[in-house]
């Protein structure tokens, strides 16, 4: 018997810090959830409440999030590829058939036809769904790092490039979530040192 559909897709590749999350999502076609797309498309209370649908309703659903320094030590493409199988791996329900927005696709363990989907969290409402948990859990982690580090302004830029993130990064230096195989990340850092070298 053929298996269910999983929609996958990730969150966090391009900010300067934190994690990146990825999301498979198999939803429940009895419980059907209206509202569902590409979650940068949602203002924030939106993408809050259909998260709740979503892991209220779905059949089963799952998220992975890669550290900054296995992103550093993998690359970003590479840690999200790597996201991406684990979120599908650790589904409590094997699907048949992943599809992943994108153009890339993970390589999985399972018995799983992958099937990548440019543009697929506008389309695919599996998708969708999965691009909003790894938004929402990306970006509620992002507002628990602010807490310990709130002189980089994580709850507004969520970790990525704003002029004021910046500014703050090449003041201080970069904090521990910082990726520092990230180009602007670097260069803080040697800005940094050669301030410090200087005095």
């Amino acid at each position: 018997m053929k298996g269910p559909t999983a929609g996958v897709d990730e969150a966090g590749r391009g900010p300067l810090a934190g994690p990146v999350v990825a999301a498979a999502v198999i939803l429940d076609p009895s419980r059907p959830i209206e509202g569902l797309d590409d979650s940068k498309k949602l203002d924030p209370g939106t993408r809050d409440w259909l998260y709740e649908r979503v892991i209220e309703r779905a059949l089963c659903w799952s998220v992975a999030e890669i550290s900054p320094a296995d992103i550093d030590r993998l690359n970003i493409l590479q840690a999200t590829l790597l996201g991406m199988k684990q979120a599908i791996e650790s589904l409590d329900v094997s699907p048949s058939l992943a599809l992943v927005d994108g153009n890339r696709p993970p390589r999985v363990s399972l018995d799983c036809e992958i099937r990548t989907l440019v543009g697929g969290d506008a389309l695919e409402p599996a998708i969708s769904a999965a691009s909003i948990l790894a938004k929402v859990t990306r970006d509620r982690r992002m507002l628990e790092w602010h807490t310990r580090y709130p002189d980089y302004g994580f709850d507004r830029n969520k970790g990525y490039p704003t002029p004021a993130h910046r500014a703050a990064l090449m003041e201080l230096g970069p904090s521990p979530i910082h990726r520092k195989s990230f180009a602007p990340v670097r260069a803080a850092m040697q800005a940094v040192w050669v301030t410090e070298t200087s005095r």
